[in-house]
Order: C-alpha cells, then structure tokens, then sequence
C-alpha cells in the first residue's frame, strides 16, 4: 500500500504514542509539519484505510469554557500495519 512519507511519520508517531490523547495539533507540533491541515489530510487518508479513527473529547480552557476536540488514534491494524513491508503479489 503506497503511502506519503508524512503520512507514514504521522503513522509512526502515533504508533509511539499509543494510549495518549494526541490531537492534530499535537502531531503538527512534534513532527514539525507545516499546518494541521497537512496533518488531517495524512490522517485522513489512515482513516479511510481502516488504520486510524478520530474519536470527539471535550477540554476545558482556562476560562472555564468548554471546547470540543477530535482526538487520534489507529485501530489494531493501524497498530499492526508495517508501511514499509513489500507488497505481496
């Protein structure tokens, strides 16, 4: 399965932070990608593999406010997939 290398380092990241809540911009941030745009396209693009799911959290501001976040993770097989194994023919 083809994949962009910043896909496979947001893949990679979130293999190695498994259990953590990380956010887009907590990707963004530790692998220096140019926006969390970039970083929602990678994960998007995990998601529609069956690798990745967001999953909606809420965190409270400093001002007592509330805001709703989408948090990532990868599914078992996300967890299990090798992105740079050969393909099987």
């Amino acid at each position: 399965m083809a994949m962009s290398q910043n896909s496979k380092d947001v893949l990679n990241y979130l293999k190695q932070n498994n259990g953590k809540n990380i956010t887009a911009e907590d990707v963004q941030k530790a692998l220096g990608l140019s926006s969390v745009k970039v970083v929602n396209g990678c994960f998007t693009a995990l998601q529609k593999k069956g690798l990745g799911v967001r999953t909606p959290a809420e965190i409270e501001l400093s001002d007592g406010s509330h805001k709703g976040i989408k948090l990532l993770s990868l599914t078992p097989e996300g967890m299990a997939f090798d992105p740079d194994a050969p393909i099987a023919e």
